[in-house]
């Protein structure tokens, strides 16, 4: 009789026990001649050591079948502890899997160029309207580098420019006040990691969600750096993003171009950061469109509606502007 501790290191304990436990106790009748005992990311075994080896390898492609798709469910057990392959979801398009075991795909050719473009340069920019998909995309393709141990953190940020509000007026210190403006960032890394994985990941600064100002004199090695809504940044503000990245890292930058909170005076740094950098290797751009619009079917048609109000007001504004051929 030996006793032998494993250690999970990655999985969500929720995925892997289940709720009440209901997987480790359905792994317990599976093994029934070893006592185990699990408390937290712990696994404590006391048996014969053939069955012990045995049980340790059943455990650790039970892990990684829970780590890839998120969820851990009794049929999917048994097939693994009995030497079959687990039914399981698979596309050429498919990104991660999410929460429950939900496959995130890329539902549109734009979001796959910018998979293609991602895997292929170490700075995308990805252009498009609200709900093309294009940042939900860029923020999976990051978590898929870290589970695949490609990186070592993902790094999430956004200017805090006023579309309207002003953020001396909003309640609550400097955190409560920035925390709605990366609301989408939190929205969208909930749809892809459990949250007490999510939260150790917060907490130990795996990965990182900030306002734009605090990217200022840090060099970000071995990450996935994500900016998004980039059209509200100044040229001085992406050059300073821009010059962050460091040693296997990979960046992404979004933004629509239709929607610039800035002053008029100024230009929008990621108009202009396209054009100082077009043209240099291992950079690319993806340009989203309409069609692309994934959200609900009316936001397409809503996105529709305001450009020809802005072209019929531009044209009323401008009407003896020169026609081009």
């Amino acid at each position: 009789m030996i006793e032998k501790i494993i250690i999970l290191e990655n999985v969500d304990p929720v995925v892997f026990f289940g709720i009440n436990n209901i997987n480790i106790q359905l792994i317990k009748t599976l093994f029934p001649k070893l006592r185990i005992v699990a408390r937290g990311n712990v696994i404590k075994v006391i048996g014969d050591e053939e069955e012990i080896i045995r049980f340790e390898d059943n455990i650790h492609k039970l892990e990684k079948f829970g780590i890839e798709t998120n969820i851990l469910r009794e049929e999917d057990i048994i097939d693994i502890v009995k030497g079959k392959a687990p039914t399981i979801f698979s596309q050429d398009n498919l990104i991660i899997y999410g929460i429950n075991g939900k496959p995130i795909l890329a539902r549109t050719p734009n979001q796959k160029k910018l998979i293609k473009a991602f895997d292929e340069n170490d700075l995308v920019f990805a252009i498009g309207p609200a709900g093309s998909g294009k940042t939900y995309t860029a923020i999976a393709l990051a978590v898929r580098s870290l589970k695949n141990k490609q990186v070592r953190k993902i790094i999430l940020s956004r200017p805090a420019v006023e579309a309207g509000e002003k953020l001396g007026f909003l309640p609550g210190d400097m955190k409560e006040k920035i925390d709605p403006y990366l609301q989408p960032l939190y929205d969208a890394l909930e749809d892809m990691i459990p949250p007490l994985k999510l939260k150790e990941y917060l907490e130990n600064k795996v990965i990182q969600i900030a306002p734009l100002a605090f990217m200022r004199g840090r060099t970000l090695n071995d990450a996935i750096i994500i900016l998004d809504e980039a059209q509200n940044t100044t040229k001085q503000q992406i050059k300073m993003f821009l010059t962050r990245l460091g040693l296997n890292g990979k960046m992404i930058v979004t933004g629509d171009i239709t929607q610039i909170d800035l002053p008029h005076s100024q230009q929008s740094g990621l108009i202009h950061a396209m054009k100082v950098l077009r043209g240099i290797k291992g950079i690319s751009t993806v340009e989203f469109n309409k069609k692309d619009i994934v959200r609900h079917q009316l936001v397409q048609h809503i996105v529709e509606a305001y450009e020809k109000s802005e072209a019929r007001e531009e044209k009323e504004a401008f009407p003896d502007s020169p026609k081009e051929e």
